[in-house]
């Protein structure tokens, strides 16, 4: 068992982090008091590689594992996870369905562009009526000579307003169940297709969420993405990376809530002392950086499975639902620590504490992490 990161994976974190430091930091408060979406960096991270980081080069990716974007992921969300949240949507979503489940004409065609985040992507699996129960989709598609008629809405959408490309699910044949979702690729702009109400958030609001709407909506057969009726199948392959990114979004929230405590403890003085000599708020301090790092390498070894090879939904759900529960713990701690200061704007912890809560409910609420794992460890 090796524990160690590689000397590139040591010089990744090093650049990601003085990007977030750089480039996200001086701006994190503006863009959750204003919902501004970062496009600008997000197009300054594409040029570095870190949207396309789990593609192949010559497909315009960075060819790295699943390790690596766990650093970037981690490191970005360390500074604003709402930037993590758009890269991880971006990226184990949008694309990597793409990538999974796409031809030759089809990668050639939209993964360089969605790489180097010279396009922005979403991925469209939830709706109004059909949040955890995925498979009770509405959204219907019907198959006329050579196109496809798109017909329904989609709600939750991470990147929904900024996104050129759309992957989207849609019902092609409802006696078939599982097998009777199908997945499709849409490009902004599309007659028939357009973005509806962006929601006003809680927390990651520089992340925009919306809804996306399909009226009459026709694609040619070759928007199709993989097999027909085979969507949501494949979705569930996706969504095991991309528990992973979500994972690794919750950690390094936590890492950094837990370095905004930690420094304000070593500042603030109560009875004339600083409060970190309290033994209540090391107490605090010590089970936070416990379970940051037992959540961190819950994360990596679901990454070093994926690199494996290795089918990881149990792992990734592990990941992805301790992860998330320790994040709100440790930002919840973080703001306690600050005392009244945690309440006020001004402090990071405030964010972190509004951010974190998405952790427990993206890409599969913790309720759905327990089921998927009980019903993994059954099957064996």
């Amino acid at each position: 068992m090796e524990f160690d990161f590689t000397p590139e994976q040591v010089q990744l974190r090093k650049t990601v982090r003085e990007f977030a430091e750089a480039e996200l930091a001086p701006h994190v408060l503006e863009w959750d008091e204003n919902q501004t979406f970062p496009l600008e960096a997000i197009k300054k991270a594409g040029q570095l590689g870190f949207m396309g980081a789990i593609f192949p080069e010559e497909l315009g990716g960075s060819g790295l594992g699943y390790i690596d974007y766990a650093i970037i992921i981690e490191e970005l969300s360390r500074v604003d996870p709402s930037v993590g949240l758009i890269v991880a949507a971006h990226t184990s979503l949008c694309s990597n369905h793409i990538y999974l489940a796409g031809n030759e004409e089809q990668h050639r065609k939209y993964l360089p562009k969605l790489a180097t985040a010279e396009w922005i992507g979403c991925w469209s699996l939830t709706e109004p009526e059909a949040g955890s129960d995925a498979a009770g989709t509405r959204t219907k598609a019907v198959h006329e000579g050579h196109c496809w008629t798109l017909n329904g809405g989609k709600t939750f959408t991470t990147n929904a307003q900024y996104a050129d490309v759309c992957v989207a699910m849609a019902v092609t044949d409802r006696a078939a169940a599982h097998h009777g979702i199908s997945a499709f690729i849409l490009e902004s702009g599309l007659p028939g297709f357009r973005v509806g109400k962006k929601e006003n958030k809680l927390g990651m609001r520089a992340s925009a969420t919306g809804e996306v709407l399909f009226t009459d909506c026709r694609l040619p057969d070759p928007q199709l993405l993989g097999k027909p009726g085979e969507g949501f199948v494949d979705s569930l392959r996706i969504l095991d990376g991309g528990r992973i990114s979500i994972a690794a979004l919750s950690v390094g929230l936590a890492q950094g809530a837990f370095e905004a405590a930690l420094k304000y403890s070593k500042q603030r003085k109560q009875f004339g002392r600083f409060i970190s000599e309290f033994q209540a708020i090391q107490n605090k301090l010590a089970d936070m950086a416990t379970s940051i790092e037992a959540a961190r390498l819950l994360t990596y070894r679901a990454g070093y499975l994926k690199d494996q090879g290795q089918r990881v939904t149990r792992e990734s759900s592990m990941a992805k639902l301790f992860s998330s529960e320790i994040a709100v713990r440790v930002a919840d701690e973080a703001v306690q620590i600050h005392g009244g200061y945690g309440f006020i704007k001004d402090y990071p912890v405030e964010k972190f504490y509004r951010d974190v809560k998405l952790c427990t409910i993206g890409e599969g609420t913790s309720e759905i992490q327990r089921l998927v794992i009980a019903r993994q460890l059954l099957k064996s």
